[in-house]
């Protein structure tokens, strides 16, 4: 049998190194979701529990940083679910507005945080690994294992009724 040591040799893999690297990521990811800092450090520790057991799976360190991404989502909505937190949870999925929102409108922010609260739990995903965790739209579905034109769906669908409600509240006229 090899050895998990050659192994994680041979794919330039390290787990001290990548849980280094890739820490602050993978709590990131996990308080977008759960809002909760305790929750998103319990959820992170799970991660690298996991990729501690996957590591001899991991072929390069940007498997392992694509891998980690996905294990975080996955595990943030497993435990989102787990504990019918969501109302909690919705209102802070995203972090912080962009500095230019905030620059024009210091409301701006909030409201779109409760806007994106009120979408269903698949487009929620997708807002916020796209305009939170900035990922493109191919990546965004490699992580959630969604076709591609499914994902584009979700952002394109989610941003017009995001566009619609604001409009409503008399917010802005894109």
């Amino acid at each position: 049998m090899i050895e998990l040591e050659s192994v994680v040799e041979q794919a330039g893999c390290d787990f001290d190194d990548l849980v280094r690297e890739h820490q602050s990521m993978v709590f990131s990811l996990s308080y977008h979701f759960l809002h909760d800092r305790d929750l998103a450090e319990e959820v992170a520790q799970e991660v690298f529990l996991a990729l501690h057991r996957h590591l001899a799976e991991i072929k390069s360190p940007s498997h392992a940083a694509f891998w980690l991404r996905k294990v975080a989502v996955q595990r943030s909505i497993d435990e989102t679910r787990r504990r019918k937190r969501r109302p909690q949870v919705a209102l802070e999925l995203v972090a912080e507005p962009a500095a230019h929102a905030q620059a024009r409108d210091p409301l701006l922010g909030e409201v779109l945080r409760r806007l994106i609260a009120t979408l269903p739990e698949a487009p929620r995903t997708v807002m916020i690994m796209r305009y939170q965790e900035d990922l493109d739209p191919a990546e965004i579905a490699e992580v959630l294992e969604m076709p591609l034109g499914t994902v584009k769906s979700h952002l394109q669908r989610s941003l017009a009724l995001l566009r619609e409600k604001l409009q409503r509240r008399g917010v802005g006229d894109h």
